[in-house]
C-alpha cells in the first residue's frame, strides 16, 4: 500500500496523480451538471404537458449529477493489456472507453463521468468493461494486467493498493483496503457496497432482468446490499422498460427502510420506491391483531381458494329473458342463451371484475345478430347502446352483481355460515372457527382490521380486478412471510422479475418460510435461481462463530456462515446484576468509533431507556439517524432484523427467546440479535444463557 509522505514532483509520484484525476473528474462531474442546468426547453416542447414531463426529467438528471463531497468518485483501475473490445466496452450513456486511450486505463466509479470531448474519466461501476474490477483473478485475470484500489478518508484520496493480475511470480494476498473499506465504522444510515462488490455477489448482481434470483444468505453475506445494487445495475442495463413498468423494493418495517433508503440515491438512482408489505396492502386501516393461531390460518395459501369461491358465488344463473326496447321494437334474448354467456365466461377464468364488464357486451352482441338478422344494419356504436340498456344493466346485476372486497372479507369473518359454505373441504371446523371473530360488526370502517385480514381483502381485489404489475421487484427478509403475503407480492410482479433475499434461520414469525421452493411458488415464480452466500464480510469470526451453536436448532441443515474477516472482532459474555452494569457495557463501547446498538427483549426497553436516561446517555430508536455525537440506539429485538452497528451490546439472551411464542421462534429471533454487530458484541446476562448455546 501507498501512503502519502514527503511533497515530490507530480510526475514522480503516482499517489498526486490520482488525486490529480480525482480533482479533474470532479470538475467534468461539475460541468456535467452545468451543461443540464443550462438547457433551455422553451422552444423544444410542443405545450405545457410535455414541458412538464422534460423539466422533470431535467430536474432528475441535475440530481443524479450531483457530487457528493464524502462519497469517493471513483474506487478503483483497470489497466488492460489490450485495448477493451466494443461489445465489452459499450454501456449508458455513451459510455464507451476509446481503443486510443493512453494504456486502457480505466477508472471504475459510482457513476459515469466525461469530459468536454466525450472521453471518459470515470467509468459506471455496472458497464460490461467495469466487471473485471470484481470477477478478474490470477486464474483468470479477463485480459487485465493491474487492478488498482484506493483509500479514502471522507472524500480524500488517501491511499492506493496494487494487484498484478498478469504477473505469476506475484503471489495471491489478501488486498488490505478491501478489509478496511467493510471494517470502516458505520454512522448513519447503511452504505452501498459498490467498491467491496465480491465476485459471487457480482454474479447475482448482474444476473438479467428476465429471470427471478432467490438469495439465502446469512448475516453478513450483504445478502440485502446484493439486492439493491441488482435494482441498480438492473435499472442500468434495462432503463427504459423499468422507466415504463416501475421498480419496488420491499422491506419489512419502516425502520429497515430508513437504513437502506441512501443505498440507491449515492448509486445515482433515484426513482425506485420502496415500501412494507402492509403499505401495499393498505387498503383498509389495520388497528387490531390477531393471535398466533388466527395469522397462521388467514396467511395459509388455501384462504385464497376460499376466497376465490366467496367471489363468484355470487354469480347466478339467470331465469328471466332480456328484452331490450329500441323505438318500436323489442329484441329477446333467452335465459337459455345467457346462461351459455354466463357459463362461457365462467370457464374462461378471467378475473370477476373483467367478466362483469364482458357480459353487458356479450348480450348487446346477441341483440344485434338478430337486428341484422331482420335486416337492419346497426354498427359499434348501436352495441355500446343495447349494452348501456336499463334492461341489459339490470340483468347483468342480477347475474352477476358487482362485489366489494373488503365487505366480502368481512362476511366472511363474521358470517359463520357463510364462511363453512365456502371453506368446506378447504378449511377445518377448527380452522374456522379460529379466524371468525368473536363479536359482530356494524360495517366495514367500525372493523379492527388486522394486517391478516388486510392481505385477504388485497387477495380478493385482485381476484376481482388484476393487480398492476412492476418490471421488477426486490423482496427483503421474505422469510417472515406468510403464503397469502407472498401472493401478495407475486401479484405486483406476475409480467416481471423479483429478487428475493432471505434467511430460513432468520424467520420470526409462526408462519415463517419452511423452505424457498415452496416461497416461490406462493410467489408465482417456481422456475427462480436459489443462490447461497455463506461467506461473511460483516459479522466478525467469534461472533458468527457463537451465534451459529444456534443452527441446528433453528435451521438444520443450513450452511453456517463462514466469516472471512482477518480481524476476529471483540466479543464478551458478561453477567450483571441490574440495568446500571448494561449501561456501563454500552459506555465502553461508546469509547470506541462508530455506532452502537443496545438489543433487548421488547419488555426490557422501558427500563433500559430509564437507566440510560439516568446515565445521561441519550439514545435514538430504530430508523433514526445516528449522528457523531448521538451514536447509540436502543432496539427491541423484534425490530433488529436487517439493521447492522457496529458494536452491541445484547441485554438478557433468555428474556429475548422467552418472549416469543414458542422456543424455535425464540431462538431465531436470540440468532438475529446476535448477528447484528460488525466489530464486537458483548452479552449482558442476569438469567443463565439458553442451554442452546452450549455454554
Amino acid at each position: 500500500m501507498s501512503t502519502p509522505s514527503t511533497p515530490t514532483p507530480i510526475d514522480d509520484d503516482p499517489l498526486g496523480r490520482e488525486r490529480a484525476h480525482l480533482s479533474s473528474s470532479r470538475a467534468a462531474l461539475r460541468a456535467m451538471r452545468e451543461d443540464v442546468e443550462s438547457l433551455d426547453i422553451s422552444d423544444v416542447t410542443a405545450n405545457w404537458v410535455n414541458a412538464q414531463i422534460l423539466g422533470r426529467q431535467i430536474e432528475d438528471r441535475i440530481r443524479a449529477l450531483a457530487d457528493l463531497s464524502d462519497t469517493p468518485l471513483f474506487f478503483g483501475r483497470l489497466d488492460y493489456l489490450h485495448a477493451p473490445g466494443a461489445e465489452r466496452a459499450e454501456g449508458a450513456e455513451g459510455e464507451r472507453p476509446r481503443p486510443e486511450a493512453a494504456d486502457q486505463k480505466l477508472y471504475i466509479g459510482r457513476r459515469h463521468v466525461h469530459d468536454g470531448d466525450g472521453d471518459p474519466m470515470v467509468i459506471d461501476w455496472r458497464a460490461p468493461v467495469s466487471q473485471p474490477f470484481y470477477r478478474a483473478s490470477k486464474k483468470d485475470p479477463m485480459d487485465v494486467g493491474l487492478r488498482r484500489r484506493f483509500g479514502y478518508t471522507g472524500g480524500d484520496l488517501t491511499a492506493y493498493e496494487d494487484e498484478h493480475l498478469s504477473d505469476p511470480e506475484e503471489g495471491a494476498r489478501t488486498s488490505r483496503l478491501l478489509q478496511q473499506e467493510i471494517e470502516r465504522p458505520r454512522v448513519g444510515p447503511m452504505r452501498d457496497i459498490v467498491a467491496t462488490i465480491q465476485p459471487e455477489q457480482d454474479e447475482i448482481v448482474r444476473s438479467g432482468l428476465g429471470g427471478t434470483v432467490c438469495v439465502q444468505g446469512g448475516p453478513g453475506t450483504g445478502k440485502t446490499a446484493v439486492g439493491l445494487h441488482r435494482v441498480a445495475y438492473l435499472l442500468y442495463a434495462h432503463r427504459e422498460r423499468l422507466a415504463r413498468t416501475g421498480t419496488l423494493v420491499i422491506g419489512p418495517n419502516r425502520s429497515f427502510l430508513h437504513y437502506i433508503e441512501q443505498v440507491l440515491p449515492a448509486l445515482g438512482e433515484l426513482s425506485v420506491r420502496q415500501a412494507t408489505v402492509d403499505d401495499l396492502v393498505a387498503h383498509v386501516e389495520v388497528r387490531g391483531a390477531d393471535d398466533a393461531d388466527a395469522a397462521v390460518v388467514k396467511g395459509d395459501a388455501r384462504m385464497a381458494e376460499v376466497v376465490r369461491r366467496a367471489v363468484y358465488a355470487h354469480v347466478t344463473m339467470p331465469t328471466e329473458p332480456v328484452v331490450v326496447v329500441r323505438g318500436s321494437r323489442r329484441w329477446r334474448v333467452p335465459a337459455y342463451e345467457l346462461e351459455e354467456m354466463v357459463r362461457e365466461l365462467l370457464d374462461r377464468d378471467i378475473r370477476y371484475g373483467a367478466a362483469r364488464e364482458a357480459l353487458p357486451q356479450r348480450i348487446a352482441h346477441a341483440v344485434l345478430v338478430q337486428m341484422e338478422r331482420s335486416g337492419e344494419a346497426p354498427d359499434d356504436r348501436v352495441q355500446d347502446a343495447v349494452a348501456r340498456n336499463s334492461a341489459v344493466k339490470a340483468a347483468v346485476k342480477a347475474v352477476w352483481p358487482p362485489v366489494d372486497p373488503a365487505k366480502l372479507v368481512l362476511r366472511l369473518l363474521t358470517d359463520a355460515d357463510f364462511l363453512a359454505e365456502h371453506a368446506a373441504g378447504v378449511l377445518t371446523e377448527e380452522e374456522q372457527k379460529t379466524i371468525r371473530w368473536a363479536k359482530p360488526v356494524r360495517s366495514v370502517k367500525s372493523a379492527r382490521w388486522s394486517a391478516a385480514d388486510a392481505v385477504l381483502i388485497d387477495e380478493t381485489m385482485d381476484v376481482v380486478e388484476r393487480t398492476p404489475s412492476l418490471g421488477h421487484v426486490v423482496l427483503d427478509e421474505a422469510q417472515d412471510l406468510s403464503p397469502m403475503q407472498y401472493r401478495a407480492v407475486g401479484r405486483r410482479c406476475t409480467t416481471g422479475s423479483a429478487t428475493v433475499l432471505g434467511d430460513l434461520a432468520q424467520g420470526t414469525t409462526p408462519w415463517a418460510t419452511r423452505g424457498w421452493a415452496e416461497a416461490l411458488a406462493h410467489l408465482g415464480k417456481p422456475d427462480a435461481v436459489i443462490e447461497e452466500l455463506t461467506a461473511g464480510f460483516r459479522v466478525p469470526t467469534d461472533v458468527i462463530t457463537y451465534a451459529s451453536r444456534l443452527l441446528p436448532h433453528i435451521a438444520p441443515g443450513l450452511t453456517p456462515v463462514a466469516s472471512v474477516r482477518e480481524n476476529p472482532g471483540f466479543f464478551e459474555l458478561r453477567p450483571v446484576s441490574d440495568p446500571a452494569e448494561v449501561v456501563a457495557a454500552c459506555e465502553e463501547l461508546l469509547r470506541h468509533e462508530g455506532s452502537t446498538g443496545l438489543i433487548a427483549a421488547d419488555t426490557r426497553i422501558p427500563v433500559l431507556a430509564e437507566a440510560l436516561a439516568a446515565a445521561g446517555i441519550p439514545a435514538l430508536s430504530p430508523g433514526e439517524e445516528t449522528t457523531h455525537d448521538t451514536r447509540l440506539t436502543l432496539v427491541p429485538a423484534s425490530l433488529a432484523k436487517g439493521l447492522e452497528y457496529d458494536y452491541v451490546v445484547l441485554d438478557d439472551p433468555r428474556a429475548i427467546v422467552t418472549a416469543e411464542p414458542d422456543e424455535r421462534t425464540g431462538l431465531r429471533r436470540l440468532y438475529v440479535t446476535l448477528t447484528r454487530a460488525v466489530s464486537g458484541l458483548t452479552v449482558t446476562h442476569t438469567a443463565p444463557l439458553p442451554d442452546q448455546l452450549g455454554v
